[in-house]
């Protein structure tokens, strides 16, 4: 790991934000730029201080963890932080990282921090997310992306081999990942489940659908077979898709 991550710590307990600096001192590639003890302080600092990663937390005085993230134009990667497990519907609706409950042990920092690492492989040549001058930010080193990807099963993370993912179904708040042996469900949006996918061997066919090329059985014009499933393709996503298969030497009929 090349990158440095800015990192902005946003809790009024100062406690918590003791703990989570410890933590993220012990991750070499982040780096924490400062503690806020508010939201409206934390505003502030963002204004001149853009940052890669922001540890919120949710319950503070003056406005909500939420209410700030809402307002951020710039938005960084988020993981938040609270004793409140209520508002993990709403953290998803925000595409956050993760959701810690507090007591935070470092090993559940730590999951986290896989998670970070899955988006980063992901963007291996992108910009990263706070848009930093070129003079603040470190350009990501292209580098294979991982073989997995962790997602959230009741209360345990699973690892789902990309090679075994047959093709994900949203369901609104949730998507169900499809491989030979089992259904997944997770509380995730298909959006956010799309972009951990490596773009190479994943493509999106529908609101509702995303399907992997290595399963892809049949082709039609206006459905693909994976598996048993006949899965449909919808307008707006069928130009991509032919595009896709056309670039991997495949010929729609």
């Amino acid at each position: 790991m090349n990158t440095t991550l800015n990192c902005l710590i946003v809790d009024d307990e100062p406690l918590a934000r003791k703990l989570l600096s410890d933590y993220v001192q012990k991750v070499p590639y982040l780096k924490l730029l400062r503690t806020c003890s508010g939201p409206m302080e934390a505003l502030d600092f963002l204004r001149d201080n853009p940052v890669d990663l922001l540890f919120l937390d949710i319950q503070m005085p003056e406005i909500t963890g939420l209410t700030l993230l809402k307002i951020l134009q710039k938005k960084p990667w988020v993981i938040l932080t609270t004793a409140y497990s209520e508002y993990a519907l709403e953290s998803y609706d925000l595409d956050v990282v993760d959701y810690l409950l507090k007591p935070i042990t470092l090993e559940r920092f730590l999951k986290a921090m896989e998670k970070i690492n899955q988006r980063m492989q992901g963007i291996a040549t992108q910009q990263l997310p706070s848009e930093q001058t070129q003079t603040s930010s470190t350009t990501l080193a292209a580098e294979p992306g991982p073989a997995y990807i962790f997602v959230k099963d009741g209360t345990k993370l699973v690892k789902v081999k990309l090679s075994e993912i047959m093709y994900v179904e949203g369901m609104k708040d949730y998507v169900a990942i499809h491989t030979p042996q089992q259904r997944i469900v997770t509380l995730q949006r298909l959006k956010a489940m799309e972009e951990q996918l490596p773009e190479s061997q994943f493509i999106r066919i529908h609101n509702s659908y995303i399907v992997a090329l290595e399963w892809l059985d049949s082709i039609h014009k206006e459905k693909v077979k994976v598996g048993s499933a006949l899965l449909p393709i919808s307008d707006s996503y069928r130009k991509s898709f032919k595009d896709f298969i056309e670039k991997n030497h495949i010929k729609m009929d």
